[in-house]
């Protein structure tokens, strides 16, 4: 706790500290389920500073505060509060963010990630990069941006078109999702630990000898984990890549229409829900990502979109309908997937700002 803290009783948003072996790095934002703000990034960033420095630390464990998740994403109203003024917050924030989470891929020490209850937006930035991705029975991850007029960022164009098949794309697209085994089977996580057992393996951590490899975090881990590797989703993967295979939106909406199954038809009523823009802007970034030589490039294509959404109706909309007026009736411009032309698409992939993201 620091010195202010201990003089008003507050606890600080972002705790770090040593506990043994382990830099534990907790999100301590329990109403909010830990959404994240723009200086607890900095803090994190601080964190790794320091546990990368000390030889006593052999592992770094991110992990939330209270039950109800790890991360529930950014604080996207804030956000939104400067878009409306016309801020500029989105480009400071987003530009530091992805350099962390670049930071968090390639950290020299092993890094645990406690992906239990919530998992999403930001918090999936924060945790699928790092080396060791561990979900629970309670685990409810997913990438829902573009029920914001926004797209899956973070990395997450990195992530999900690296998913087997469609899954990705499938995920990208109706920000479904993902229990546990199914966060596996997309890429997004490595090993499902029962939430009961998170604390014995806390303790197990922080008691790693010093220079313990990746190879050993994860025998310990997999010591707890259940072997689980694929979920419900899994299951469907047939029907996914066959609707999303294609690079057109008309075309997935086609293709679901065309099919007169349950699913199918529950999959075309989420993606109506969605900004067409966002849809349309997402369906290309994973597309893009799927060439893409490493994190840092998708995180470059994605901080440039970024700077366009953040100038854009749809954005404040979808944050209006969420989170703000909270009538979840977004009015989307254009309405229409087929309004989208490719003159709006090309602001998004328009090569300006990616010079501010100086990655280590």
């Amino acid at each position: 706790m620091s010195e202010a803290a201990a003089v008003t009783g507050v606890e600080p948003e972002l705790i770090a500290r040593r506990e043994g072996a382990a830099g534990i790095i907790r999100l301590n934002r329990p109403k909010a389920i830990n959404a994240v703000t723009l200086e607890m990034m900095h803090d994190i960033d601080k964190a790794l500073d320091a546990f990368e420095a000390d030889p006593a630390v052999a592992v770094i464990v991110l992990e939330g505060a209270g039950e109800r998740g790890l991360c529930a994403g950014g604080d996207i109203r804030t956000l939104w509060e400067s878009s409306t003024a016309k801020g500029d917050l989105g480009k400071i924030l987003w530009r530091d963010e992805y350099i962390l989470n670049a930071r968090i891929k390639k950290f020299p020490k092993p890094y645990v990630a406690f992906m239990d209850g919530i998992v999403m937006g930001g918090g999936v930035g924060l945790s699928a990069h790092a080396s060791h991705r561990v979900v629970t029975d309670k685990t409810k991850l997913a990438m829902p941006e573009v029920s914001l007029g926004f797209f899956p960022d973070v990395g997450g164009t990195w992530l999900l078109s690296r998913s087997p098949g469609e899954i990705g794309t499938y995920f990208g697209l109706t920000g479904g999702t993902m229990n546990g085994p199914d966060a596996i089977h997309a890429g997004f996580a490595d090993a499902v630990v029962p939430a009961a057992k998170l604390p014995e393996l806390r303790e197990a951590l922080t008691k790693v000898r010093a220079g313990a490899t990746a190879a050993d975090i994860k025998a310990l881990i997999d010591g707890f984990a259940t072997g689980e590797t694929a979920g419900p989703v899994a299951s469907k993967q047939a029907m996914i890549d066959k609707w999303f295979a294609h690079d057109r939106m008309q075309d997935i909406v086609a293709a679901l229409q065309a099919d007169g199954s349950e699913f199918a038809q529950a999959t075309l009523k989420t993606l109506g829900e969605k900004s067409p823009r966002g849809l349309v802007v997402t369906l290309k970034l994973l597309r893009l990502a799927r060439t893409a030589s490493s994190l840092e490039e998708c995180l470059v294509r994605e901080y440039r979109a970024a700077l366009e959404v953040f100038a854009s109706d749809d954005f404040r909309e979808g944050i209006r309908a969420a989170v703000v007026d909270k009538d979840r009736n977004p009015k989307w411009s254009p309405p229409r997937i087929e309004d989208v032309t490719p003159e709006m698409l090309a602001r998004y992939l328009a090569e300006i700002g990616a010079d501010e993201l100086k990655f280590p």
